[in-house]
């Protein structure tokens, strides 16, 4: 069974801590991007999310979004994956992102989304 709830580390040094998973698979904790992600502006930031009930599916899909905490600009990212178990017992989280960062004009929208 695959549970979010506890700390995880991305293969880029990103870490997301889960430190509120209700029954109803809801889910909040904080969201820290590793050096990749770029400047020391980059703060731990809140996430909120929702993943499936793991009764029902025991490697359950979920998504969730971070509002980066920035002096500069406002940006906000979705992840949506699943959670898998291995053989092993090891639980793996698989996740594809958008990330929208606010754009001055309607012209300059079509670099605000990665």
């Amino acid at each position: 069974q695959c549970l979010l709830s506890g700390t995880w580390r991305s293969d880029t040094g990103c870490r997301m801590v889960v430190s509120v998973l209700s029954k109803d698979g809801r889910f909040s904790g904080s969201y820290l991007p590793g050096p990749a992600a770029g400047g020391p502006e980059i703060l731990t930031s809140d996430l909120e999310g929702t993943q499936q009930d793991t009764e029902l599916f025991p490697q359950p899909t979920f998504s969730f979004t971070v509002h980066w905490q920035l002096q500069e600009t406002a940006r906000t990212t979705a992840f949506l994956g699943q959670c898998y178990v291995g053989t092993n017992g090891k639980e793996t989280l698989h996740a594809l992102w958008l990330m929208r960062e606010a754009a001055d004009s309607p012209t300059e929208d079509w670099k605000a989304t990665r």
